[in-house]
């Protein structure tokens, strides 16, 4: 079944508002693109001319009798024009015209009511701000870019017009094809989802690439990738690796999360692939286009030169492949067929007097073993090697096997025909090796992405009334953040924490220590003292006749460092064992394209130095919580390295679950950091939080 926006990649009858003659306009590059391959019917829209290049002309969409209208007028035009072809029930748009958001108020107001008809209408609109759209299925050019793609299997979409310009034309003369393309403008009604969602369900799209500057919805894009990364895969380069999102930040989680690490675990948890440049881009797409998928990560490497073998071992070292280990039976093959001096363990050198034979021989018997998931054809030119029987061998090899190889012919000018015969055939050739072996790499990382199974999150049953009102609070304040004043909320959403209570005077605190068996911690409790260790403003170990004196220290502390600061009291606390648990931190802050991105780490008073952290897109399943206690370089740390017993993982699994819900069922909370949290084998304590809490959004 096809996607939603079927019918604004194959329209009959495409209408161009604002068509003209006039040499060098957009309203005649739009026009002349769609004259040159197009097949179905164009109708130029413009009261100024009886025809258009030979078309004849209506002076409104509303004459054109049209299922898809390309708008090219100025902007003041742009929106009778588009209420037009609403009433004249046009429901495919692409608006080309500039002049809207990206230039202000007065554009971003434009923007506004264009969303507002288009919905009025439920048009699906391209734009503004837009270069067009093509599909080379029926050789609709509706843009005004120089040339139109080249028909094949990828479908791409860029947030910038220029990109597709140049991509094109570098991509034609590589003999790269797309099946769409679309630029996406300002994303006014259609977003980068909305494609991914249609290329999903286009049987002739087997691959969906990408430049993107922002997304406009993060877990609608992560959600839609996830079911269509199942059977299409999707490569993204993701521009803008600023931290910006953590300038205003207050806790730890949001000076660390900064909106690079949301688009990391955001396109990670979607199922995407993200490549750091347009040549990893194009490697990676070329491959899972036309390749079969690799059962494993190990490759073996056929070739005649010692030197690019020791290359490609290098890549795969710093890939996630693996130099293949051959079974026996392949050694003893090896042993029989190739010369005394070749090399039988990988890579497999078949020395530099090898001919096609010897190739196709080598490699037969390589792709034969079980263990082996992909393969390397690397060769430098040789007197006795003709490279255009080489690459037809490779390609009988690829298909006899049906696991996925690539091509590493080394030269120049006597490379260009035999790349050719491979690219027909769906096998990219690369010069350097280590391409070869990291465009490899994405065909088994979207393998283990097939493999993936996502669980849905948890609903624990929580006390929401209860987090509420204490949320609420911040209402009667001056500023927007909470402390351990708030650990109420900890209790609502079912969080383990110490025994603690909030005191006034010295002769509560020692009456509220004397309950605690042991010593206990003692901190200053006020919003506007956020580092109360930097102050001494926290007292470990306690004894009940040491707390009233305590209580009056850091009383006095707190007023020397900040005379105003709103003090609501000491927190009396019964002690972790940090001897026996390792100090974590659990926090979250709000994204603004994702929404709450959750981060897991080393805690304690180093978490902002040491940075050992990760992240993911809450709501946080409990195979997400598990993988994100496995990624952090201190691992080993809670699994009791050095003779420790191992910390409660589950615990900890759970608490990110639990705190995961937390903030997805509130998004007033901006910000939250449980610091530290203590795992030991016992279980878990949460021994201090603080947040920043939006009151409008309460």
């Amino acid at each position: 079944m096809m996607g939603t926006l079927t019918e604004l990649f194959a329209p009959e009858r495409i209408a161009v508002v604002g068509a003209t003659a006039r040499e060098g306009s957009i309203g005649r590059a739009v026009t002349s693109n769609l004259i040159a391959d197009y097949d179905g019917t164009i109708i130029p829209v413009n009261p100024n001319y009886d025809e258009v290049l030979d078309l004849p002309c209506v002076d409104g969409v509303g004459e054109a009798d049209a299922d898809m209208a390309v708008i090219v007028v100025p902007p003041k035009i742009v929106l009778p024009a588009l209420e037009e072809a609403g009433e004249a029930g046009v429901t495919n748009v692409v608006v080309i015209t500039a002049g809207f958001g990206e230039t202000g108020s007065d554009g971003a107001s434009r923007e506004q009511e264009l969303k507002e008809i288009a919905a009025e209408y439920d048009m699906d609109l391209v734009g503004p701000n837009s270069l067009g759209i093509m599909s080379t299925s029926n050789g609709m050019n509706a843009s005004f870019g120089p040339e139109n793609a080249e028909p094949g299997s990828m479908s791409f979409m860029s947030q910038s017009g220029a990109f597709i310009t140049a991509v094109l034309d570098w991509a034609n003369d590589e003999g790269m094809g797309f099946k769409d393309v679309a630029s996406l403008g300002n994303k006014a009604v259609l977003d980068e989802t909305d494609f991914v969602d249609h290329w999903g369900d286009d049987d002739d799209t087997d691959v969906i690439i990408g430049y993107l500057e922002g997304i406009s919805s993060g877990r609608d894009f992560i959600d839609t990738a996830r079911e269509v990364t199942q059977d299409t895969p999707i490569v993204l380069v993701k521009s803008g690796r600023t931290d910006a999102g953590a300038q205003a930040a207050s806790s730890h989680t949001g000076t660390i999360a900064g909106s690079e690490q949301a688009y990391e675990a955001g396109l990670d948890q979607a199922g995407v692939l993200r490549a750091e440049s347009v040549q990893e881009l194009f490697d990676a797409a070329q491959m899972l286009a036309n390749q079969p998928v690799p059962d494993s990560n190990e490759v073996a490497v056929i070739t005649n030169a010692g030197g690019p073998g020791v290359m490609s071992t290098d890549a795969v070292g710093d890939a996630d492949l693996e130099m293949a280990s051959f079974e026996q039976e392949t050694l003893d093959t090896f042993s029989e067929q190739l010369p005394p001096e070749g090399n039988i363990y990988n890579p497999v050198d078949i020395v530099g007097d090898a001919d096609v034979d010897r190739f196709s021989e080598a490699l037969d018997i390589a792709l034969a073993d079980d263990n082996v998931g992909s393969a390397m054809v690397l060769s430098c030119p040789t007197a006795v090697l003709d490279y255009e029987q080489l690459a037809e061998e490779t390609v009988k090899m690829r298909e006899k096997h049906g696991k996925p190889v690539a091509a590493c012919f080394m030269g120049g000018e006597s490379v260009d025909e035999s790349a050719e015969l491979l690219s027909d055939a769906g096998i990219p050739n690369y010069f350097d090796p280590s391409r070869a072996i990291d465009a490899l790499d994405s065909l088994w990382e979207y393998r283990q992405i097939q493999r993936r199974e996502y669980d849905a999150p948890a609903d624990f049953d929580v006390d929401r009334e209860a987090a509420r009102e204490i949320l609420e609070r911040v209402e009667d304040r001056p500023d927007n953040r909470l402390g351990v004043e708030a650990m109420g909320l900890l209790e609502a959403y079912g969080i383990p924490m110490p025994d603690s209570e909030i005191v006034d005077s010295p002769e509560d605190a020692r009456e509220v220590a004397e309950r605690i068996e042991g010593d206990v911690v003692m901190k200053i409790v006020s919003p506007d003292i956020l580092h109360k260790s930097d102050i001494g403003g926290v007292k470990v170990g306690v004894s009940d006749d040491e707390v009233e004196d305590a209580f009056e220290d850091l009383i006095t502390r707190a007023r020397n460092y900040q005379p105003d600061a709103n003090l609501l009291g000491v927190q009396v606390q019964e002690m972790s064992d940090l001897d026996a648990g390792t100090e974590t931190i659990v926090g979250m802050n709000r994204d603004p394209q994702f929404g709450p991105l959750m981060m897991f780490g080393l805690g304690g008073i180093f978490v902002e130095v040491l940075e050992d952290t990760t992240f993911r897109v809450a709501p946080v399943s409990e195979t997400e919580a598990r993988e994100m206690t496995e990624e952090i370089k201190t691992a080993p740390l809670l699994r009791g390295a050095r003779g420790r017993d191992p910390a409660d993982i589950d615990g900890i699994v759970e608490t990110i679950q639990r705190l995961s819900q937390l903030v997805a069922d509130f998004p007033a909370i901006m910000e939250f950091d449980i610091n530290p949290l203590v795992a030991t084998p016992d279980g878990v304590d949460a021994v201090d939080i603080r947040l920043t809490v939006d009151p409008e959004e309460l």
